[in-house]
């Protein structure tokens, strides 16, 4: 089993590394774990040609999707959610005061983040998700 490697500040995001090519031997997927504190929002972006899936382990995730994020969806503890390619997202941890734990898979090894010029509909308030690739 591959042990999981930080790449992010512990201060609002720790993203950790299970499965990579590096770690495993993995080709065409990457696999880790998010942990986001509570109230915490990206920027509108999307991941290019990767398909992504977030299995929420603990808290309340909200997603945000579409050419102007105009639809939103909530998963809790034990829910999927799917992110196809190129599709404009902005992930928020939806709690106030509880952090967020997900489990993630990517199609890809790389980090693909495009940042996109949309006004977020949930503004970044208190505590902003930014790390070296979510601006």
């Amino acid at each position: 089993m591959a042990k999981r490697a930080s790449s992010f500040p512990k201060r609002v995001i720790v993203r950790a590394t299970a499965i990579s090519k590096a770690r495993a031997g993995a080709e065409k997927i990457w696999a880790g774990t998010v942990t986001i504190h509570a109230n915490a929002k990206t920027g509108a972006h999307h991941h290019g040609d990767l398909e992504s899936i977030i299995y929420v382990v603990k808290g309340k995730a909200r997603m945000r999707w579409g050419e102007n994020l105009e639809y939103t969806a909530e998963a809790g503890p034990g829910d999927f959610i799917y992110v196809p390619p190129y599709v404009p997202h902005q992930e928020i941890n939806a709690s106030r005061d509880e952090t967020l734990e997900c489990v993630l898979v990517r199609s890809g090894q790389e980090p693909v983040v495009v940042n996109l010029d949309i006004e977020p509909v949930e503004r970044p308030e208190e505590v902003r998700w930014i790390d070296p690739i979510h601006r």
